[in-house]
């Protein structure tokens, strides 16, 4: 059964996000190319989520496909320009939070959010496009927005750590697991990003699509649409009640950890050890985010 097609993963929005930040802080003029070594270098994954993520910028605007090949800075004729994503993050967080605590109803208009949030039309549909990009908020036909199921009770978080106990080492096992190395990599590099330091700069909403592309990217190499299918749907559903149970700093550097000792496990073909240690990981981690919550 083939998967069926779908948007960007987390990987590649992240990464979409770092090459935003990345021009802003260089200070980069339109027109500027955009080279996917030095990109991947400097944000330290492999090349395969910077086009991606390219491409996906592209999509909105914030960068063009040069005559020659490739990628540069999109000029003053865009349609957008490279957000400021400090406040950009503040207000997708303040709007998560109301929607965490039941202070958004499930359908609002564009016009309600400009005005309970103080935002120009431009912010509003910028962090529109994220939160319908990561799959809470959906445009209804004709007018305003609907926002999606979310996990917000204790025992909704711990039943969706059981499933993910079942599912996921059991996505290591699969006799079809066929290993990107790739993507493995490119997740793993960021891992360790974490666990060196990283993890005590990264804000929650960031910890948290690091870390989601990580377990993604392990169970999709089981090459089981459903496994992975369900992990993406329990993902989007989790995602704003993760955001208050973030670990502390030093906690999510010692996760980070473990995250790259099973990606080594895969990358070495120790499938069962990683399965193993992947349970492990999960079983605690569990344990240790609900205790905090």
């Amino acid at each position: 059964m083939p998967e069926p097609e779908r948007g960007p993963t987390p990987l590649t929005r992240q990464v979409a996000a770092r090459i935003a930040g990345y021009i802003r802080e260089t200070g980069a003029a339109p027109g500027d190319r955009l080279a996917e070594r030095t990109l991947a270098a400097q944000l330290r994954v492999s090349r395969s989520p910077v086009r991606a993520a390219l491409r996906l910028l592209a999509d909105d605007g914030l960068v063009a496909a040069a005559e020659q090949g490739g990628y540069t800075v999109a000029g003053p004729g865009s349609r957008h320009t490279i957000p400021d994503e400090s406040e950009a993050e503040k207000r997708y967080l303040r709007i998560a939070s109301d929607r965490l605590d039941g202070e958004l109803p499930d359908r609002v208009s564009e016009n309600e959010l400009v005005r309970r949030y103080g935002l120009t039309p431009a912010q509003l549909a910028h962090v529109l496009r994220r939160i319908a990009g990561e799959g809470w908020i959906e445009r209804l036909p004709g007018y305003g927005w609907e926002f999606q199921p979310m996990l917000t009770s204790p025992q909704s978080y711990a039943d969706s750590y059981r499933f993910r106990l079942t599912i996921e080492p059991a996505a290591v096992l699969e006799p079809g697991f066929v290993l990107d190395r790739p993507a493995l990599e490119a997740v793993r590099a960021q891992q360790l990003e974490l666990a060196e330091g990283g993890a005590g700069t990264v804000g929650n909403a960031e910890l948290f699509a690091r870390n989601r592309a990580f377990h993604e990217a392990v169970v999709a190499c089981g090459r089981n649409p459903f496994f992975i299918d369900a992990l993406r749907r329990v993902d989007t559903l989790r995602r704003l009640i993760e955001y208050r149970r973030a670990l502390p700093r030093d906690r999510a550097a010692v996760r980070a950890r473990e995250h790259v000792a099973i990606a080594d496990l895969l990358l070495a073909g120790r499938n069962a050890d990683a399965a193993e240690h992947l349970r492990r990981h999960l079983s605690t981690v569990s344990v240790e985010k609900q205790a905090g919550g």
